[in-house]
């Protein structure tokens, strides 16, 4: 994993999963805490390293109050978490449910760490009911309280390192690849399944030429690591902010939204571009002009030391300026990373304060049933002094106008 490509370590170095362990076991002892227990999957990535498939089977991260770690694992599970999880040891379990249920094993194993009457930190109280899953709380089988750990978890994932940033901005050119090979193949008479499916694959194929036999999309967000695609935004249904591909054909005259998003080693930016597949009409350029403007009213508001409402705050000024109210749909933007949803949010409601290191998309739009919609995305990073565009695809008129023919 300490590969080196032009300069730029291949995934997270285990020196930096320790350092994460360690403000973890800082805030155990902060807390009073015995251990601490993570079920998360995202978590437990980020603690450990160990990227797996969600199942029904339980899996965590723990750690005691004097810094030793281990997984817990299900037994099909044990190999493959000895041989990428930067852990101490490796703790299995023979299946689910079996005789004895996981959790009571799990139980029965931070006791003998010493985990008795002392609080347990985690983020949440026991594995979450998903795919079919049921088994009984940590607490009811543990004499000590417990105590949630997601807020701690969260501000520490939201202020990225400078080994996620240079993972970021690989994945900031990659999407910016990716989005040129979906123009490459958008033409009227062809259908979004095609021109998705190519642009993804030769993307995938070409960061395997890129990077070789070190590269590892370590997500389940977005498949083998790329997702390049219109995701049904054409034409009218561009107006639907979250639309589901439809195998659409495209149209001369259409309004799309592609998007291209491309995980390395786990971390992924979003960007998005509206574009036109051929000379856009009078409304389309209103509202292409009035969404850049309010994508550059949102930037310049993204300073340290600033709460993120502030950011909303401004966008919704703009659109009430412009008498543009009936045209918004959603908030300015969301934190992303090594989640491609993550917090703190671009909103009004969320006053928490911009640091350097965090990075947020930002995406105002303007949505009109009859002509599209109008939307951006570009992913950007809140420095010392103001803040870094780390997706640079053109964001302009022409450069996003597309041949018809």
């Amino acid at each position: 994993m300490e590969e080196t490509l032009v300069g730029v370590p291949i995934g997270i170095p285990a020196a930096e999963y320790r350092q994460r362990q360690e403000r973890l076991r800082a805030e155990c002892s902060a807390q009073g805490a015995g251990a601490a227990c993570v079920f998360d999957a995202d978590y437990v990535k980020y603690y450990s390293g160990f990227f797996y498939s969600i199942t029904e089977r339980p899996l965590a991260f723990v750690m005691n109050a004097q810094g030793e770690t281990a997984l817990f694992v299900p037994r099909l599970e044990q190999e493959h978490a000895r041989a990428h999880g930067c852990v101490d040891e490796v703790w299995s379990y023979p299946e689910y449910p079996g005789l004895t249920h996981p959790m009571a094993i799990l139980a029965e194993r931070l006791r003998d760490w010493g985990v008795r009457e002392a609080p347990l930190l985690a983020d949440e109280d026991g594995y979450p009911w998903v795919l079919g899953y049921r088994g009984p709380a940590l607490s009811e089988l543990l004499a000590g309280s417990v105590l949630s750990a997601r807020a701690f978890i969260e501000d520490c994932l939201n202020v990225k390192s400078d080994l996620e940033m240079d993972l970021l901005r690989h994945s900031a050119i990659w999407g910016n690849y990716g989005l040129a090979r979906l123009v490459a193949h958008t033409r009227p008479g062809r259908t979004e399944t095609m021109a998705s499916q190519r642009a993804t694959a030769e993307t995938w194929q070409a960061m395997l030429a890129a990077y070789g036999p070190h590269y590892q999309a370590h997500t389940s967000y977005y498949g083998d690591g790329a997702r390049v695609e219109y995701r049904g935004q054409i034409g009218r249904n561009s107006a639907i902010p979250h639309a589901i591909g439809n195998n659409l054909t495209f149209q001369e005259g259409d309004t799309l939204i592609g998007e291209s998003t491309v995980a390395v080693w786990g971390y992924s930016v979003e960007l998005e571009r509206t574009l036109f597949l051929g000379p856009p009409g009078e409304e389309q350029r209103f509202l292409f002009r009035h969404m850049l403007a309010l994508q550059e009213t949102a930037i310049a508001a993204i300073q340290p030391g600033q709460p993120c409402s502030i950011v909303d705050e401004a966008v919704r000024a703009y659109f009430i300026e412009h008498d543009l109210e009936r045209y918004r749909r959603h908030h300015v933007g969301h934190g992303i990373g090594l989640r491609y949803h993550e917090g703190p949010f671009l909103d009004v409601g969320d006053h928490t304060l911009m640091q350097p290191g965090m990075v947020f998309t930002v995406e105002p739009g303007l949505f009109d049933a009859n002509w599209g919609g109008f939307r951006h995305s570009d992913t950007v990073r809140v420095t010392d002094s103001g803040n870094e565009l780390l997706t640079l695809y053109p964001r302009d008129l022409e450069s996003c106008t597309l041949p018809s023919g």
